[in-house]
Formats: structure tokens, C-alpha cells, sequence
């Protein structure tokens, strides 16, 4: 387990050329230096973080989709107390309560999917 070390001797001589301390840099303290390389490597426990935090992430875009239906909701209801009115008042309305009914519907069915599809953009995409 644990990341494996790579260990490099590092010759330093006073007499050598110039290039030396560059070449070594600060790694130059004995006669035989330890150097650790590794590479950028994501672990099980950082996949499992990434997972989770996609999953909060799609579950709270899914919230809007109970807006929506609560928005569909409201305007059916008030459509229909709309409806249910004494038509003596204003017998017109009713294709106009109609069409206002149908474009809310419309406006709000459109947020519910904007807000499912950035759920499964979060999920699938990144």
C-alpha cells in the first residue's frame, strides 16, 4: 500500500563542473539523496467523495421538478376557480382564461424539465 518511492543517488562533487547544483538543486545534502516522485493519482476514497457530492448535487436539482408540479398545480386550480365564477359578469374570459392557463402550464412543465436536465447533466456529464 502507499505510494511507491523512486530513489535517485545524487553524486555531488566539489571539483565537478558548475552544472551540478542546478542539475541536483536542493536535493544535495549527503552523498546519496532520497528524491520522491509521484504522480497526481485520485484514490478510492476521493472517487467515492466525488460520487456522493454528484449525487447530492443531482438530487437537489431534482427540487425544482416539485415546483413544477406545484406551479401546474396553481394554475389548473385557478383556472378552474376561474371558471367556476358566475359567467354573467364576463362571458369572454373564458378563451382568455383558457390561453393564460395553457401558457403557464407551458412556462412552468419548462422549468421542471430545465431543472431535470441539469440533473442529468451533473450525473452524466461531469
Amino acid at each position: 500500500m502507499g505510494f511507491p518511492l523512486l530513489f535517485q543517488p545524487a553524486q555531488f562533487n566539489q571539483d565537478s563542473c558548475c552544472c551540478t547544483k542546478y542539475l541536483y538543486g536542493p536535493f544535495v545534502h549527503s552523498n546519496f539523496s532520497q528524491v520522491a516522485l509521484r504522480g497526481f493519482q485520485t484514490g478510492a476514497v476521493s472517487r467515492d467523495i466525488d460520487t456522493a457530492a454528484k449525487f447530492i448535487g443531482a438530487g437537489a436539482a431534482t427540487v425544482g421538478v416539485a415546483g413544477s408540479g406545484a406551479g401546474i398545480g396553481t394554475v389548473f386550480g385557478s383556472l378552474i376557480i376561474g371558471y367556476a365564477r358566475p359567467s354573467t359578469i364576463n362571458p369572454s374570459l373564458k378563451q382568455q382564461l383558457f390561453s393564460y392557463a395553457i401558457l403557464g402550464f407551458a412556462l412552468s412543465e419548462a422549468m421542471g424539465l430545465f431543472c431535470l436536465m441539469v440533473a442529468f447533466l451533473i450525473l452524466f456529464a461531469m
